[in-house]
């Protein structure tokens, strides 16, 4: 072996030929570099994940107002009244507070210097323009305060938030939701991940890093064909086998080298824009898109280190003489089988022994280790299935398909090289969608609303600043709301039965029960009743229960007097006498998904007792019309006008688990960035192998082949690869999915729809990329093309 020195001016030469080459080289180290550029731009992408996050949840702890679980601080000359807002806009999440000084320095939250007047708000950068199109004119009608200032980067998660504060004199400690604040920010630790839930993160990250660290080794290789010619010249003035293989490896180096300098400035150019985008509900700020210094030198150093090493084994078995490269021999040498299973077999001894890991947590590191192994054999067993079934295919039918079967019986190492990222992805994103399918399916269960009985329920908490003491008042501020069909509104407030245990000392825990006060037409969505009229009142029959009742028995209030509404001092709460009668009722789920158990009470039968607590809720049912355009937004500018604290669900079918919402987004906007790039990599490899056939192309079209022959024939030796990279990573993807849902214990499913869809995305990509192919195609058959000098 030579020394360092003699290693890095063989490698220096390789580099001086390969910018001296002429146009010719100069274009192939342009597409190799370009190749490079792409991938370490995704890969930085990637290193930045730690600091994006970061970065948004130091912001989001920073604000964090909802101090919960400790003792109210005293009032003081810094403290503030808060009372939370969310809401939402057209499926955007739309939050803010409202504050009220409490002293003559107030606390003020980060991202704003001063609080606003009263009655007024600062917004978001987001939130402002929002406000000022015609898109957010339904918006600015619920929050129609004067804006008086904007929020500060220091105070948003990103920079496409909607958020707002505002100062609100009316506040007073007493209200619902209402807190007082005396300091912000606080250290949020979170939940951890479920079992499935942490897999499925393992299992995107390693599907869509895996090809794009492929593709940027097979770029380096792009251009084989002319460096073959090359390295044959370098061996003719006298340069032994070592050495010719350290000057191909100086140009590999070399066009890395340009790739990596290439892709930083990709990255650092293309995050300037990154604030004008969002993905899955996703904004980030520029600054935040800066990657890990150590990933970032990870990535600096090894992209040109691989180049090297893979061009040394790449032409480990090819014999380079001063008359050629012997690499076209018809008989070449058989690819040999074991040590293409050892990856698979090192993965399986990593994941097996995870099958069953929901119990306990799972190690991730050797979950991911294992994974990446798997995949890497589909990249490993590829080739060796490919030549046997190259050599197996026929010499029979069109021309076209007989040109592309020889000449990927003769050469089809380019093509593989970029078919195997190809496959990796496709074998990763098959296990993703058996996982995926899993977890959703784990994550997302039936609401238990009834959308055909209302599509919507609001919620009014009656307070001093909400004047709401009634259900018909409750309505009123909702009716007239373009797109409401029907209101049914009723009162819920509890009632405790001192001495539950009907002895006469009124000994024993106080029973608890719900009362719900209505007209006989909403008391039947909330129960199943028998005749009903004004004055009745109903007791819900355990015995009807499907579920176990969720307050004590309220048949045994009859005849008894009951202390109505929450809270511990039971001095200030007024008292019922229950009537002896209670007629019966049967349990029965209201559209909202709830179930009640307690008493029903007619608007006749409610005496003033009942409807002078504070503490009691309004709940609303409401029918909107589904041809109604923007009833839902419509209704929650209605209901805000009633009051801030006014709740509004819209009903729907299924729940879906937030965080596994999150996991979707992420998993949707990192696919979609490695199919553009395997898109991408299949493009700039199709174009580097017809420039270097172009003289053969030529010499086709003199003998009289069609163009559209050539564009099929294009299109087959595309299409082969793909075809058969698709059938090697299915059978993978589907057994690897099938262990990971072992390892989780969870029952297999095959989600062959979704096998269906990678399938149906990689006929596309191969579609676009012939077609894109075909200008540079038809250039370059010509007959000009056989001159050559």
């Amino acid at each position: 072996m030579s020394s360092p020195r003699r290693w890095a001016a063989d490698v220096g030469l390789g580099a001086r030929l390969a910018l001296s080459g002429g146009r010719e080289g100069l274009l192939r180290t342009a597409l190799t570099a370009l190749g490079v550029a792409l991938g370490v731009a995704v890969l930085l992408l990637a290193a930045s994940l730690p600091g994006i996050l970061d970065g948004r949840h130091h912001r989001t702890d920073g604000r964090d107002d909802l101090h919960l679980g400790g003792e109210t601080p005293p009032r003081g000359d810094t403290s503030v009244l808060m009372l939370p807002v969310t809401s939402v806009y057209h499926d955007r999440s739309v939050a803010g507070r409202f504050l009220k000084p409490e002293g003559a320095h107030p606390i003020v939250p980060p991202g704003v210097t001063a609080l606003p007047p009263d009655g007024s708000i600062v917004v978001s950068p987001a939130l402002r323009d929002l406000f000022a199109t015609p898109e957010g004119a339904l918006l600015r009608e619920r929050f129609p305060q004067p804006i008086a200032g904007v929020i500060g980067k220091e105070g948003l998660s990103g920079p496409n938030e909607l958020y707002f504060y505002g100062t609100r004199d009316a506040l007073t400690e007493d209200e619902p939701d209402v807190m007082r604040l005396t300091y912000y920010g606080s250290r949020s630790t979170g939940d951890p991940l479920s079992p499935i839930l942490l897999l499925l993160v393992v299992v995107i990250f390693v599907a869509l890093l895996m090809p794009v660290a492929m593709f940027v080794a097979a770029a380096t290789r792009f251009g084989g064909e002319q460096r073959d010619r090359r390295l044959a010249a370098v061996r003719l003035v006298g340069a032994d086998t070592w050495m010719t293989r350290r000057v191909a490896a100086g140009e590999a180096v070399l066009s890395a080298a340009l790739g990596v300098v290439l892709g930083i400035g990709f990255f650092y150019a293309g995050r300037v824009f990154a604030e004008r985008f969002e993905l899955a509900s996703i904004s980030v700020y520029a600054s935040d898109i800066d990657p890990a210094p150590a990933l970032f030198l990870a990535i600096v150093v090894a992209v040109p280190l691989a180049a090297l090493l893979m061009t040394l084994f790449a032409l480990r078995r090819v014999v380079v003489e001063p008359l050629g490269v012997v690499r076209k021999a018809a008989a070449r040498t058989r690819r040999r089988v074991w040590w293409r299973l050892v990856p698979w077999a090192g993965g399986l001894a990593l994941v097996l022994p995870l099958i069953g890991a929901r119990a306990h947590r799972f190690d991730v590191w050797q979950a991911a280790s294992g994974i990446v192994l798997l995949l890497l054999g589909v990249a490993t067993m590829l080739p060796w299935i490919f030549d046997r079934l190259v050599a197996r295919l026929g010499s029979g039918g069109p021309v076209a398909w007989q040109i592309a079967v020889r000449r990927l019986q003769l050469s089809h190492d380019s093509a593989l090289r970029a078919v195997n990222a190809v496959a990796v992805a496709a074998a990763g994103t098959i296990a993703l969608q058996m996982l995926f399918a899993a977890a959703e399916a784990e994550n997302t269960t039936a609401s238990r609303q009834n959308t055909a009985e209302a599509q919507a329920v609001t919620m009014v908490k009656p307070s001093a600043s909400v004047p709401v003491r009634s259900a018909a008042q409750a309505e009123a501020g909702l009716r007239g709301s373009p797109g409401v069909t029907s209101l049914h509104t009723y009162r819920q407030t509890f009632a405790a039965l001192p001495g539950g245990d009907g002895t006469a000392d009124g000994g024993g825990d106080p029973r608890i029960f719900e009362i719900a006060i209505g007209d006989c037409e909403t008391l039947r969505i909330l129960a199943e009743l028998p005749a009903c009229a004004d004055g009745d009142v109903f007791a819900v029959d355990p015995a009807s229960s499907q579920r176990g009742m969720s307050g004590d028995d309220a048949t045994v209030a009859a005849g008894r007097d009951v202390l109505v509404g929450a809270g511990e001092d039971d001095s200030v709460k007024p008292t019922w006498r229950v009537p002896r009668q209670l007629k019966p009722a049967r349990e029965r789920r209201d559209p909202y998904g709830s179930d009640h158990d307690g008493l029903l009470v007619t608007t006749g039968a409610a005496p003033k007792a009942l409807t002078e607590p504070l503490d009691a809720r309004y709940y609303t049912f409401v029918g909107l019309d589904p041809g109604a355009p923007d009833a839902a937004e419509h209704l929650r500018n209605a209901a805000m006008r009633i009051g801030p604290t006014t709740d509004v669900s819209i009903l729907s079918s299924t729940d879906v688990d937030s965080t596994f919402a999150s996991i979707r987004r992420g998993l949707f906007a990192g696919a979609a960035v490695v199919l553009v790039l395997v898109g991408l990599s299949l493009l700039v490899g199709t174009l580097e192998q017809l420039r270097e056939r172009r003289r053969t192309l030529a010499a086709l079209v003199a003998f009289g082949t069609r163009r559209g022959t050539m564009a099929w024939s294009i299109l087959w030796q595309t299409a082969v690869p793909v075809a058969l990279g698709l059938l090697v990573a299915s059978a993978l993807g589907l057994a690897l999915g099938a262990l990971l849902l072992r390892i989780v214990v969870v029952q297999v499913r095959v989600d062959w729809a979704g096998v269906g869809v990678v399938s149906g995305i990689a006929a596309g990509v191969v579609l676009l990329v012939t077609l894109a192919s075909l200008p540079p195609l038809f250039r370059l058959m010509r007959p000009e093309g056989l001159r050559f000098e």
